[in-house]
C-alpha cells in the first residue's frame, strides 16, 4: 500500500470544546471541515497516521521521530486535563522511516515524548471516527527543501512496510491577519494566507519552497515546513485536492484540505 490520503488541518486548543467552553464556535467552519476529514479518514480505514506538527519536540539538525510503544497527552495546559490521548506507535513504520532516513544522511531522534497539541487536536476528531496506530514526526531547523526530502523518505518507508497511510500536515497559517490576534496584524499575515490557499487548492506543492524564510518569520506562520513535509510525501503522485474551508477570525489562519492520489479506489 501506500498514502491513500494526505490533509492540511490547523491545531488551534480553542476548537477542543473542554477548552473553547463555547468559544470553539467562532470557528464554526473550521469545525466542519474537520469533521468531513474524520469522515473521509473514517472511510479509507487507514493502519497508521503519520502527523507532522510544529509542536513536536524540534531538533535543529534533524527530525523528532516518535519511539516506543505508545503516546500519552491531555490538554491539561489548556484547562482541560479530562481531554486524554492513550495512542500506540506504528513501530515498524518507525523503523523503516529511521533506516531510510540513515541511507539518506538525515538525522533521527527518536524519543518517546508527550503528545503536544499540533498533534493532538487532528487526534481529537479523528479517533471520533477511527482509531489507529500513529507516528509523530517534528520539525527541522533545516531547509525547505530538507522537509521535502524527509518527506520522500516517509514516502518510501510507507512503500517498503506495505502500509495505509494517511499522512496529517498539522500547522496554523499566519499568526498576523488581525490587530486583535496574537502577533498583531501585518500587511503580508493576509498575504501569505492567499498565497498558501492559493499553492494548496491548486496541489501547486513545489511552489512551497519558494517561499523565503524572512517572509515566513514576518507573517508568523506555524506550519509551513509541515506542509512542505507532506509535499515530499506525495512526490511524483498525482493528487485530487479538495479545499475545505479557511478562517482567520482569531487573527490566525486555519485552512483545511485534503488530497487523494488520483486512480486510489
Amino acid at each position: 500500500m501506500s498514502i491513500v490520503a494526505s490533509v492540511i488541518v490547523p491545531h488551534p486548543p480553542l476548537i477542543i470544546p473542554n477548552v473553547g467552553k463555547g468559544g470553539e464556535q467562532q470557528i464554526s467552519k473550521t469545525i466542519e471541515s474537520y469533521n468531513k476529514i474524520s469522515n473521509l479518514i473514517s472511510e479509507l480505514k487507514p493502519d497508521t497516521l503519520i502527523i507532522s506538527s510544529p509542536h513536536a519536540p524540534f531538533f535543529v539538525d534533524g527530525y523528532y521521530v516518535s519511539s516506543g510503544n505508545t503516546l500519552k497527552g491531555d490538554f491539561a495546559n489548556f484547562g482541560a486535563k479530562e481531554v486524554e490521548f492513550n495512542e500506540e506507535i506504528d513501530q515498524e513504520l518507525v523503523s523503516a522511516i529511521e533506516k531510510n532516513a540513515k541511507d539518506n544522511n538525515i538525522l533521527i531522534g527518536l524519543k518517546n515524548e508527550i503528545l503536544d497539541h499540533g498533534t493532538m487536536v487532528p487526534l481529537y476528531f479523528i479517533n471520533k471516527k477511527h482509531k489507529c496506530k500513529v507516528v509523530v514526526i517534528g520539525l527541522s531547523g533545516q531547509s525547505l527543501i530538507d522537509h521535502y526530502n524527509m518527506g520522500i523518505v516517509i514516502k518510501k518507508a510507507v512503500e517498503e512496510t506495505n502500509k495505509k497511510v494517511v499522512y496529517v500536515a498539522s500547522g496554523d497559517l499566519s499568526h498576523k491577519l488581525q490587530e486583535y490576534g496574537p502577533y498583531g496584524f501585518d500587511e503580508d499575515g493576509p498575504v501569505y494566507d492567499e498565497r498558501i490557499m492559493e499553492d494548496s487548492k491548486n496541489a501547486n506543492f513545489y511552489n512551497y519552497l519558494n517561499y523565503s524564510k524572512s517572509f515566513l518569520t514576518k507573517v508568523a506562520e506555524c506550519g509551513h515546513p509541515s506542509f512542505v513535509m507532506m509535499a515530499g510525501a506525495l512526490d511524483g503522485t498525482d493528487v485530487e485536492a479538495t479545499f475545505y474551508s479557511h478562517e482567520d477570525i482569531t487573527g490566525v489562519g486555519y485552512g483545511v484540505l485534503s488530497y487523494i492520489p488520483k486512480g486510489f479506489d
